[in-house]
């Protein structure tokens, strides 16, 4: 049913066996030491391809922990309105280029590797009863293919030995199952082997996981650290996972503890590039940042330029006033103008009619808005 998983895995791994059995030499243990770098090489296979993804996960995460606080507001003011809140953290999410999918991804990628990897070193040995098993006997099994694997390099698999223990033999893994790993029937190791070889293992990469996680965890933002759904992942990811995988440790093949050692390792490593290589961009933004604000800051001596464009506007203003202020005092002048030619009409009318009318007209009150006469500035100053 999954065959398009387990055949790639399988694929991979008889790739970089083949390799490794003509670069290695045909001694004792050098088989099993072939078959363990497989392994590890499929693991490393696996994770270069999903490199990008990666990549593309750290940025996504960087990229929700900056929008956190904005996300905390929406939740917020559209508590009592889901459809809402959904559509408006969205639509957030699409202005900022956030694919929640994207954060996943590589974790959800390693889950169906893990599961074709579990099942191809499980049918190295078909004698087992339980989910997936088919019962055979143990020449049956040897003598059955595993996928792109021939019954030959079964064999070779099932014969080969890392430290003393085959890799697909478990803690857990009953006796009567032990057969397949000799083709005379005879075991040349025992359950004390197995463990002596667990043991290191599961604490080594129980020990990676915890670190990898104490590195992801040490690199978010305040923000993030407050939110409590973040706290509880953390809590998980910091010792729930590395514990859970001190108690399963038991229950696994070698050859699946040496997946997660090598897994764990590719992870720190790769952790410790891609962070690095963010942390070199973020410090060339801010330098080129500061740069750019430098350049448009006036040089020593300079007035600044908003000091100019004030300047500016300042001289504009005053034009503009001078010449309102000139339009003004023309029309002044015209006005007076027109006011002294109208006295000078009335005083020649006063003369042409008499002395009594001239005096008459002098001591009248100016109408509002012309000059007074000679002879009534006199009289005011005289009052």
């Amino acid at each position: 049913m999954l065959n398009f998983i387990y055949y790639p895995v399988s694929g991979i791994m008889w790739v970089w066996h083949w390799l490794f059995s003509h670069v290695l030499p045909d001694s004792p243990g050098g088989s099993g030491v072939a078959w363990a770098l497989s392994v590890v090489f499929l693991v490393f296979t696996l994770r270069a391809i999903l490199y990008k993804p990666f990549v593309k996960q750290v940025r996504t995460t960087k990229k929700m922990q900056e929008i956190q606080p904005q996300l905390q507001a929406i939740r917020k003011k559209y508590a009592k309105d889901r459809v809402k809140m959904t559509e408006e953290m969205q639509k957030l999410q699409k202005e900022h280029g956030f694919n929640p999918l994207l954060g996943c991804l590589p974790m959800l990628a390693q889950i169906p590797v893990f599961i074709g990897l579990f099942h191809v070193l499980r049918s190295f040995n078909r004698m087992g009863t339980g989910f997936g098993q088919l019962g055979m006997s143990a020449a049956e099994t040897r003598s059955t293919g595993n996928y792109f694997f021939s019954a030959d390099q079964v064999q070779n698999f099932l014969d080969a030995r890392l430290f003393g223990v085959p890799l697909s033999a478990a803690v857990s893994q009953p006796k009567s199952e032990w057969l397949a790993f000799s083709a005379d029937g005879v075991v040349d190791f025992t359950r004390a082997h197995i463990i002596y070889l667990v043991i290191p293992l599961v604490i080594l990469s129980s020990i990676a996981t915890h670190m990898n996680s104490r590195a992801s965890v040490a690199r978010q933002t305040a923000a993030a650290l407050e939110n409590p759904q973040t706290a509880i992942m953390n809590k998980l990811a910091l010792y729930v996972f590395p514990l859970g995988i001190l108690v399963s440790g038991a229950f696994f093949p070698v050859a699946i503890l040496l997946y997660w050692v090598s897994n764990n390792l590719w992870t720190y490593a790769q952790q410790h590039i891609v962070f690095g290589q963010i942390a070199k961009e973020e410090e060339a933004e801010r330098v080129a940042k500061q740069e750019k604000l430098k350049a448009n800051a006036p040089k020593p001596g300079a007035r600044p330029e908003r000091a100019k464009k004030k300047a500016a506007s300042d001289s504009e203003s005053v034009e503009d006033a001078a010449v309102t202020d000139g339009t003004t005092q023309a029309a002044t002048a015209d006005d007076a103008t027109t006011e002294k030619g109208r006295t000078d009409l009335t005083k020649s009318s006063a003369k042409r009619s008499g002395g009594g009318s001239a005096r008459k007209a002098s001591s009248a009150t100016p109408r509002p808005g012309q000059r007074p006469t000679g002879t009534q500035q006199r009289r005011r100053k005289r009052r």
